[in-house]
């Protein structure tokens, strides 16, 4: 498992990471299962989510109780991962989002909740989860000190935020924020398209995020790729998908050739760009994580990864 350099830290962690969103309705000893094959595959992050998880009887952050517990029964402890989470959304019971809180009071009573559910001491980072059109700057900045100061966070970040978002808020803070967590992988590829169609009229020349790549890159923030296997937000995998046979046609022949999984290759194709982000994979499934796990040792050719962007449908002008 290679590794990556946290923001403009020497913080190095494996540049696969586990996420804790399904967990939340899934056996403790299935839980269990996934950190023992995670870590057997290298994997040394773990990202979770105050809100991942709807369990009927335990509630909000299900997903986190669960890891506790899985933590502690399966034969590996607090040092064998770096562990982050993201506070500041509120859903309703049928798991839409209804508000955001930046509050400083939430993010302190968050981040104990957090810390309660997972039965740990400190998380590694914390990261605001979407913008808040309501966020004080100052408030959040304010929050940042004293979990810092109390030994409950250790860095900072945000998930989903545009560059003058993070500008706004790292204007008030600090710490220096270190990551941006956003949806990216073989059929979301906003951030790269808006690159290669500059001073051209068509829909892939619509800078949708006011250039995100590049801002993060000039300022070395870690990008954290979400969703690295779906098609749209949350519409579905394009691993195995008959909507897209050129995309497969090509996974399969170079997973063929790598000896590994589509997945493999599909982790392969997000490492390869030189921002240097990490990936983190959200299944459950103990040989789809060493599956996909593998493709932290692959290396694409650069025609291999314009290869992959062709077949995924894109164009190149």
């Amino acid at each position: 498992m290679k590794t990556v350099k946290i923001g403009n830290t020497n913080w190095q962690v494996s540049n696969i990471a586990l996420g804790t969103m399904r967990m939340g309705n899934l056996a403790v000893s299935k839980v269990v299962d996934a950190l023992q094959a995670a870590h057997e595959a290298g994997i040394n992050f773990i990202d979770s989510a105050d809100i991942y998880g709807n369990d009927p009887e335990l509630g909000r952050g299900s997903s986190e109780i669960h890891f506790g517990e899985a933590l502690a029964q399966s034969g590996l402890t607090r040092a064998d991962f770096f562990i982050q989470s993201k506070v500041g959304l509120f859903a309703n019971a049928d798991n839409q989002i209804i508000r955001y809180d930046s509050s400083k009071s939430h993010i302190l009573k968050a981040v104990d909740g957090i810390l309660s559910r997972m039965k740990v001491d400190y998380l590694d980072s914390l990261l605001i989860h979407r913008p808040d059109p309501l966020m004080d700057p100052s408030e959040v900045a304010e929050a940042f000190d004293e979990l810092q100061a109390a030994g409950k966070v250790r860095h900072f970040g945000v998930s989903n935020f545009n560059p003058q978002q993070i500008a706004l808020l790292q204007s008030a803070a600090d710490q220096r924020l270190l990551i941006d967590q956003l949806q990216f992988g073989l059929k979301h590829t906003g951030m790269i398209d808006f690159g290669l169609h500059t001073n051209m009229t068509d829909d892939g020349s619509v800078n949708h995020d006011g250039g995100l790549l590049d801002y993060l890159r000039l300022n070395k923030m870690t990008i954290q790729t979400w969703s690295p296997f779906q098609y749209g937000t949350f519409a579905g995998t394009f691993i195995n998908n008959e909507q897209f046979p050129k995309l497969n046609a090509e996974l399969a022949k170079l997973a063929d050739k790598y000896g590994v999984s589509k997945n493999a290759i599909a982790v392969a194709w997000i490492l390869k760009h030189p921002a240097n982000m990490q990936v983190l994979i959200g299944t459950m499934n103990p040989q789809h994580i060493q599956d996909s796990a593998a493709g932290s040792d692959i290396t694409l050719t650069n025609q291999e990864w314009y290869d992959l962007y062709l077949a995924a449908g894109n164009i190149l002008p």
